[in-house]
Parts: C-alpha cells; structure tokens; sequence
C-alpha cells in the first residue's frame, strides 16, 4: 500500500495541463466493441480505471494497444469471443457496465455481475436495465447478483428516465444505435461526456441527435464502423486544480480546459473572491487579490454544480471566513470525507444530505486521514496543502483510479507532496 505525504505548501503558482477525461473515455473504449474495425482513441489518461476497462476489452477477444507515449489507445475487436465480463475485473471499476449495451448490440447476448467502484452511495443499475429491456433485451438475474442479457433482436422504443442518470443514458445510447428503428430518451443525462460518446459513435456511423440536451434521438444503422477520436479535457480534474489554487491562495493557470464545461465551480469560487479568467491557454484562478468568504452549495445533475466536485470544494469552504452549507442531492453517502476533514479541525456537521461548515474559526492541522473515495481523496490533498503542519493521507489507490500523474503535477506548481510506499 501506498500513501501521501502532504505538508503546507503555501500558494501555488504556475501552469498546469488537464488530462483527457476519465468519464468520457471509459465509455467510449467499451463503445469500441460495437465494430470490428480498428478504432483510436487519442488524448486518453493513464489511469487504474483505463488498464481495468483494457483488460475486459481483452477479455472479451479484442486487440488493445496502448502507446502511453502520445497518450493513444488502439482498439480492434474483429471478434468477440466471450460475452461473459469476467468478475475480477468488473469489482474494481462501475464503469465495467458500460460493455453491456455494446456487447449486447454486437452479440445479442452478454454476463456481468453487479459492478464495483467507489461507495459513495447507492447507484442502481435498474435504470440501465430497464432501458436495455425497451430495446427487447431479456434480463435475467440471479441471487448471487450474476446478470444475463439476450437480444435477439434489438428494436427502438422511446425511453424515459427517471433519473438523468449519466451510465444509464450512455449504455442505452450504444445498444440503441444498432438497433432496428428510432430510439428517444427523454429525461436524459446532458454532461459533456454524453455528447463527447455521441461524437464517437456519430464518427462510426452512428445516427445520433440531442446529446447534451434532455432528448436523445437515435436512429439506428445496421452496422459501425472504425473511427478516430480525441477525448475531452476532464473537467473534474480542471475544477480540482481551480479549487486548489484558491485554497492555497495561489495563482494558477489550468490548460487544456474547457470554461462551459466548469460553469457552476467558476460561479462558486467567484462568489467566494477568487479572481476567475477565461484567457487564450486556458482559465486562471488567483486565491490571492482579496479575502475569502462563505458560499453555499448544492449538488445537481449537469449543468448544476457537480457531485464529483463537492468534497473539493467542502474542503476550501473549511478555510474561508464565513459559515457555508454543503447540500448533496445526487449520492446519499457522499459526506464520508467529513470526518476526515474534523481530524483536521474542520468541526463540520452534517445534518441528513446537509453540510454546515464553519470557515476557518478553527484553522486545519494535518492529521493522518483515509481516502474513502476519489473526490473525497482529492479533497483532503488539498487539505493538506493548505493545513499547518504534516498530513499523511491513505488508501491513495482512489486517487490514482481518477488523476494522472497527480504528485507531479501537483509538485510542478510548489506543492509539498510525495507519494511513499507503505511497508
């Protein structure tokens, strides 16, 4: 085991580049399995959850082939010869559902069982299902969690979700486009990462219209084809380092950015102070022009503020003067960073899917916390960075499943970090 020696590291100041997205290139690997043809991926992140979504290509019969060098994945799946997701591999990572609407599109058949990933609350797969039964799929589960899909023959039906949510709207949307007739989703997720999915699948053939809006309409074609394409810069990884410029009350220019896709954490920290620029290489955030103050928040599907930055920002909302809530509307256990934070002095309370944060009556001191998750792991880094004192942060696997090369870009900015191995 691994873990993180942060110390106080003052402001930070530089440049710093934003990988390509993890929640967009994910799915778009698995939707690699819906043609026969080679397909490459570019801009793609070297992350635990990249290597785990390759190896169920693999799996599946696929040739994956990585050049790390220029950040590009080859995929050619001229045969699928299982369709069965082998179980090792889906209990590491959520995102391994996402090859069930592909393989179900390409094979008409397809085994997984429940998947894995951080425990952040419950996030049902029922909606995925449901979806995949509209287009003819027949599910059938067993006690033991084992799911089997069969399609014999996939047709297009109109969808509603109950909830906009973001792997359901995805999965749906790549069984669909091979599927007989037209399929509309209405109630869908609108993250960019769903219209960066479109964008591949409209490469390879695919008839697709709305993505990034609440009604997906998808005609579908017969067969797909190869495709190039570049992944989108993440956003949340562009919205950690904004927040980390303003807790360190520093000075920090986030390249390979994309200002629409970050709306709500700009509006947040300016709200707060922070001085937040769209300039020509990307958006600079200064922590340092004024003093910073109390704001609340509260997490909402896209375009409202983000899930995946609400333990972040809870953790620059601890040093700013003034009490700020923190409202979590999207994952029901997404607060478990916040004991972690009180180790630290926070002395946050949590009133159901409430945050109350006092400021920085009670400065942070560094402690020896647990990353419960990925965004909570981020959160106390950058709580590191800003409390007096040494803070040793574990379980740091969470952290390397969502940012490349973390330490060093971090350390490029000033940041006092190091990754040690455990014995």
């Amino acid at each position: 085991m691994a873990k993180f020696i942060v110390e106080n590291s003052g402001p930070l100041v530089g440049e710093v580049e934003v990988s390509g997205a993890k929640n967009a290139v994910l799915p778009i690997l698995a939707a690699t399995l819906l043609t026969g043809d080679k397909c490459e991926i570019y801009d793609v992140p070297r992350l635990r959850d990249v290597d785990v979504m390759c190896s169920i290509l693999r799996a599946m019969g696929a040739k994956v082939t990585e050049n790390w060098d220029e950040h590009t994945i080859c995929v050619e799946a001229s045969e699928i010869t299982s369709s069965e997701v082998p179980y090792e591999l889906v209990k590491k990572m959520r995102a391994s559902f996402f090859v069930m609407g592909p393989l179900l599109g390409r094979t008409g058949k397809t085994t997984i069982t429940m998947p894995g990933g951080c425990s952040i609350g419950n996030r049902p797969i029922d909606l995925h299902l449901k979806g995949l039964k509209k287009l003819g799929t027949r599910i059938m589960m067993d006690q033991n969690g084992s799911i089997d899909g069969i399609a014999d023959h996939l047709s297009g039906s109109l969808i509603y979700l109950d909830f906009p949510s973001v792997g359901a709207t995805e999965n749906i949307m790549m069984a669909a486009a091979v599927a007989e007739g037209q399929t509309v989703i209405e109630n869908a997720a609108e993250e960019p990462e769903i219209v960066d999915l479109a964008s591949f699948l409209n490469k390879m053939g695919a008839d697709i219209k709305g993505a990034g809006t609440d009604t997906i309409r998808i005609k579908g074609v017969k067969e797909l084809h190869g495709a190039k394409h570049a992944v989108i810069p993440d956003r949340i990884e562009t919205g950690t380092f904004m927040v980390a410029a303003a807790i360190t009350r520093g000075d920090v220019l986030i390249k390979n950015s994309i200002p629409g896709h970050v709306m709500p954490v700009i509006a947040k920290l300016m709200e707060c102070g922070a001085a937040v620029n769209d300039e020509v290489d990307g958006i600079r955030v200064r922590g340092d022009l004024t003093d910073l103050v109390a704001t609340n928040i509260k997490t909402l599907p896209y375009p409202g503020f983000p899930t995946d930055m609400q333990a972040q920002f809870m953790a620059f909302l601890t040093t700013v003067e003034g009490e700020s809530s923190v409202m979590e509307t999207v994952f029901e256990n997404r607060f478990m960073h916040v004991a972690e934070l009180n180790r630290m002095g926070a002395n946050i309370r949590v009133e159901d899917r409430k945050a109350f944060v006092p400021g920085n009556k009670r400065p942070l001191v560094g402690a020896q916390v647990v990353t419960t998750d990925l965004r909570a792991g981020a959160a106390l880094v950058l709580a590191g960075l800003y409390a007096k004192g040494r803070t040793e942060v574990s379980e740091i696997y969470h952290i390397e499943r969502g940012y490349e090369n973390f330490v060093e870009k971090f350390t490029a900015l000033g940041a006092k970090i190091i990754r040690v191995d455990e014995e």
